[in-house]
Formats: structure tokens, C-alpha cells, sequence
């Protein structure tokens, strides 16, 4: 498998959490200027933000929770060169319940749909960690 097809996943969840990250941005800067609060109600922790404004930043800090694990797993996968044809799959598979996971949250914020697609990418990353283990310790 050529690093990019290893890369390539990685990288769409980056542009994900990016993205996230410039639409939390968006929601804040428009929150200040709406007159929702002041910059100084703000400075102690998060929860002064309006509801929209919070999801924006529930979901873009949910990238640096479960998905650190993928980046660390791919980043082995790569050095160890166990990163084939099947890592490829389910890394893509992984990042496309993030994707979903992050539109969930990001407009019906509907917790068991969230919940469901968070588990189904849970449970993806789990066996992709096993795979990789098994293919370490056992030598193949």
C-alpha cells in the first residue's frame, strides 16, 4: 500500500477538524456581535456560549478524543508497514463515521444517532487497534 492511500484518511480527518474548527470560530465571532454576550462573560470557561455556538464547540473538541487514537494508529501502521490494503479500508470506513458523526452533531445534534455512529466508529477503531496488535506481537 503507497502512504498516500495510508495518508489520505488521516488527512480528511484533519481538513474535518479544521473545518470544525473555523465553523466554532464563525459561531463565536457571530455570537459577540450579535450581542449574545460579552468577551469577558467568556473568559473563565465555555458554557456562556448560546446553544448553537456550544455545539460548534462540542463537535470541533470531539476530534481530539477518539480520533487521536487513529492518528496515532495510523502513524505505526506507516512506520511498521502494516498499513495494507484492509488498514486502508477500515481507516476510510473510520473517518467516514466521523464525518457522519460531526454532521450529526452539527445540525439535528440528535444524541441516539450520535451515539449510534460514535459507538459503530468506537468499535471500528477497537478492532483496527486488535489487528494491529496481533499483527506485532505475533509477527505477521
Amino acid at each position: 500500500m503507497t502512504i498516500q492511500a495510508a495518508l489520505l484518511p488521516l488527512f480528511v480527518q484533519v481538513g474535518l477538524t479544521f473545518a470544525l474548527m473555523i465553523w466554532m470560530g464563525r459561531m463565536r465571532v457571530g455570537a459577540i456581535r450579535a450581542g449574545e454576550l460579552q468577551i469577558r462573560d467568556m473568559a473563565l470557561g465555555e458554557r456562556v456560549w448560546p446553544a448553537r455556538a456550544q455545539q460548534a464547540s462540542n463537535a470541533y473538541h470531539n476530534q481530539f478524543e477518539l480520533p487521536v487514537l487513529f492518528y496515532v494508529l495510523t502513524v505505526l501502521a506507516i512506520v511498521s508497514q502494516k498499513d495494507d490494503i484492509l488498514f486502508v479500508i477500515l481507516a476510510w470506513i473510520f473517518v467516514i463515521t466521523r464525518l457522519v458523526h460531526a454532521w450529526v452533531h452539527c445540525t439535528s445534534n440528535r444524541v441516539p444517532l450520535r451515539m449510534k455512529v460514535f459507538v459503530v466508529g468506537a468499535v471500528l477503531l477497537m478492532v483496527m487497534w486488535i489487528i494491529y496488535a496481533l499483527r506485532i506481537l505475533l509477527a505477521f
